[in-house]
């Protein structure tokens, strides 16, 4: 056993309404920045229920690799929202059209399996499907908050555009999960 004192959890710098951001900057907690970035963290944090929930049916276990892969992408989303400072924000892994692009080719693989779309859905069927829809509003609203700093810093432009497609690709995987659960989409049914 070592005598080494384990570095504490709390540091009681936000019990004033304040927190730090990654380049050291002091802002308070309902900054657009931390809105942002805690709002991609709650994304992040949903997509692991996500993955979790893969295991119910063999069917949807090849989205689990993809899904790791577009946590890691949002944890650096994450971190470049939460840098103003140009030099630390250099030092970061960006967001990059591949990224992007990969993005936009899982959606194109997923779609040429769904037949086509005619009527809007409600978000619903399977659990992962359910799930994934969830996972989906979230994003967009992690979009949303990001669009406040996009609006301002061209620096997140490519931040934005990964945002949007991601919420893409969750509308499209939640199709996918119920079309490989044999769950139909659930038609809206105006009243």
């Amino acid at each position: 056993m070592s005598d080494v004192p384990k570095a504490k959890i709390y540091t009681r710098t936000g019990d004033k309404g304040t927190t730090r951001l990654v380049d050291g900057s002091c802002v308070e907690k309902f900054n657009p920045r931390v809105e942002a970035y805690g709002t991609v963290d709650e994304l992040n944090s949903y997509l692991g229920v996500v993955r979790s929930s893969l295991v119910m049916h063999v069917a949807l276990l090849s989205l689990d690799a993809v899904l790791e892969k577009i946590q890691n992408e949002l944890f650096n989303i994450g971190s470049l929202l939460a840098t103003e400072k140009d030099e630390v924000f250099k030092m970061l892994p960006l967001i990059t059209e591949e990224q992007i692009k990969h993005v936009e080719h899982e959606i194109d693989q997923m779609t040429a399996e769904l037949p086509e779309l005619r009527q809007f859905i409600l978000p619903a069927g399977h659990i992962v499907s359910a799930h994934l829809h969830v996972a989906r509003t979230f994003c967009r609203r992690a979009e949303r908050r990001s669009a406040e700093i996009a609006v301002k810093d061209e620096r997140y432009s490519l931040t934005l555009q990964y945002l949007n497609r991601l919420s893409d690709f969750l509308f499209v995987a939640a199709r996918w999960s119920n079309l490989k659960t044999s769950h139909p989409d659930v038609v809206w049914k105006k009243t």
